[in-house]
């Protein structure tokens, strides 16, 4: 009895709230069209559908999310920040069962959840939890693609030489977003009551320590090689692009396993960096080129690296012999097809000194040197070979008779460099350290043709045809008198390029470091 008595009470409370059990079956159609709305106070996120039909409550749904693509959110790292819009993280919305669950407020479930559905839209609105997705492969591409405009880089200690003594500078902290955590940040700001609008999101960072203690940096006291060379023919603009590429490189610290590439330390090699136009050659013929010089002081370093016993990881040789160093010694720049790298092969970091005085540029490692002090290497450079490439006589318009030397013959070589090492002043190896070829290029004559009398253009055409030196000065001496007006004395032969005049050849580029 008292069970019955209960059930009478609760369906007194819930007849007296105005719920109806017995529908008459005229008043079916009645409330079946009622159902096709959403009941007044149901919400969809921020979303109002109340009164709306379930076609009606989808496409206000889809425009929020597409409105919602459009917010700006501020990502910020530390004191850095971008904006990227929501569509940019690949916003989106799947769970249309929450039309659904609209529809069914106050006209599905059982009688309690009926009755609950009811005295909440009284009490107040009755909200639908909608949460949008992103996709966490966007979100991850987005934040490595952005991570450089987020990042604050660490500044790593540093040495200044000043006086032959070293001073320490001191490094700063860097912030570098952590891109896993950061992903979980911009996920959990979406998909818990984002309301589509613009917003800010703090994501996950981590501390970036410099590289370089004090005790590191003050094991940097020993001197592991040194080179120098001369540069006393050169013009003033030559000098000038010597001396602007060393002080680009000095005072750099390479820590240990970190590679050094001259050319993206010194260039680019314009005006804009600080470079003037100097020789070079380009297919034999002498121009004019940005950064003329520059490859002295790749040489210079070259050199100065092998003696610390640092690891080179590229070196080219010119393609013609230079005069500043011996055969296979060198290291040409050009362009962004030869450079010179090495790594710092050390427990330690090194210091390269670079400088210039009374036209010469030196370079000096430092470091903390290991090595037994009975111990010291060498580089000896060895001509393997070499090759005449004689005289090229060529006919000009010139009157004939006319003889002169448009270009001075460069031998052509093939040589090695050997590294000997000797303990207590005895050898005790030596080893083929590189090998170069250098190209040959003729001595170039330009002879003149041009006559009234065509029988004098036959003979010395016919002459220059035997490819004979005596012959073709034999036949242009005959006419030498004539064409004296113009004639310039033969310059003597020239059995390697000035200092000015060292340059890479080869499939038309000019090299830019040619010295």
């Amino acid at each position: 009895m008292k069970k019955s008595g209960k059930i009478g009470v609760f369906l007194g409370a819930v007849l007296a709230a105005g719920i109806i059990f017995a529908i008459p079956a005229g008043s079916r159609i009645a409330q079946a069209a009622q159902e096709e709305t959403i009941a007044e106070g149901v919400y969809i996120g921020s979303i109002d559908v109340g009164g709306m039909t379930e076609e009606e409550a989808k496409a206000a749904v889809q425009a929020y999310v597409e409105n919602a693509g459009e917010a700006v959110f501020t990502l910020t790292v530390g004191e850095k920040s971008i904006e990227v819009k929501a569509q940019e993280l690949g916003t989106s919305f799947t769970d249309m069962s929450v039309l659904q669950k609209a529809m069914d407020v106050c006209k599905s479930g059982n009688l309690i959840k009926r009755y609950k559905d009811k005295k909440d839209l009284e009490n107040g609105n009755l909200v639908i939890e909608m949460a949008l997705d992103v996709d966490t492969d966007t979100v991850t591409a987005l934040l490595e693609e952005k991570a450089g405009e987020l990042n604050q880089e660490a500044v790593d200690s540093t040495l200044v030489r000043e006086n032959g003594a070293f001073r320490i500078v001191e490094g700063t902290q860097g912030i570098e977003v952590n891109v896993e955590k950061a992903v979980e940040d911009i996920e959990t700001y979406i998909n818990t009551g984002w309301d589509g609008a613009d917003g800010a999101i703090e994501l996950t960072a981590e501390i970036v320590d410099p590289r370089g203690t004090k005790e590191e940096l003050s094991k940097i006291q020993d001197l592991l090689g040194s080179y120098n060379t001369n540069y006393n023919s050169s013009t003033q603009n030559r000098c000038d692009n010597i001396s602007n590429a060393t002080s680009k490189i000095n005072g750099t610290v390479l820590y240990p396993g970190e590679e050094f590439s001259v050319y993206e330390t010194i260039g680019p090699l314009d005006a804009s960096n600080g470079y003037e136009l100097a020789g070079a050659y380009e297919n034999g013929q002498t121009v004019q080129s940005y950064g003329g010089g520059v490859c002295q002081v790749s040489t210079t370093l070259y050199n100065a690296v092998i003696l610390a016993e640092l690891e080179i990881t590229e070196r080219s040789n010119h393609s013609m012999i230079v005069t500043y160093v011996k055969p296979s010694m060198d290291a040409a720049i050009a362009g962004d097809y030869k450079d010179l790298k090495f790594v710092n092969n050390q427990d330690t970091p090194i210091f390269i000194e670079g400088y210039t005085q009374g036209k010469n540029v030196y370079f000096n490692i430092f470091g903390q040197d290991t090595r037994p002090s009975n111990r010291k290497i060498s580089f000896e450079s060895e001509v393997v070979s070499q090759t005449d490439p004689g005289v090229q006589f060529v006919g000009t318009g010139d009157p004939a008779g006319y003889i002169g030397v448009s270009q001075g013959k460069h031998t052509g070589y093939v040589a090695q460099l050997w590294k000997v090492v000797t303990v207590d002043g005895v050898e005790e190896s030596r080893e083929v350290f590189n090998k170069s070829s250098y190209k040959a290029s003729p001595k170039i004559v330009k002879v003149g043709t041009a006559s009234a009398d065509p029988n004098v253009s036959a003979a010395i055409g016919a002459a220059l045809a035997t490819g004979d030196e005596a012959t073709i000065y034999a036949a242009a001496a005959q006419y030498s008198a004539a064409a004296s007006a113009v004639q310039q004395p033969e310059q003597p032969e020239q059995p390697a390029p000035s200092a000015e005049e060292q340059a890479i050849i080869g499939d038309g580029q000019v090299d830019t470091g040619q010295q």
